[in-house]
């Protein structure tokens, strides 16, 4: 299954520099670990904002649930997800 996510990042301005920094690694190693997995296919950083568009790949909602809750920076995301089904135009496969 296909999800098409906007993720928008809004950590406290208060926050430590050195928490962060660390938040912001642990979230990196994460999500590079699930893109090895193919769980998160493509990421998008959105111009101007620290937000990104992102596709996952995965087998149920519950999983994709699991995954986005385990995200280090969970607490500080705005999460909007649209399901994706294929296009009957498409030239090319959509997986």
């Amino acid at each position: 299954m296909l999800f098409h996510i906007r993720m928008d990042v809004h950590l406290p301005p208060d926050l430590d520099p050195q928490q962060r920094s660390a938040l912001v690694a642990r979230e990196k190693d994460y999500s590079q670990e699930l893109q090895r997995a193919g769980k998160w296919p493509h990421i998008w950083r959105i111009v101007g904002e620290y937000a990104n568009f992102s596709v996952f790949d995965v087998e149920s909602n519950d999983e994709l649930h699991q995954l986005l809750s385990g995200l280090p920076l969970f607490p500080f995301l705005t999460i909007r997800v649209t399901p994706l089904a294929a296009h009957p135009s498409a030239m090319s496969e959509t997986r």
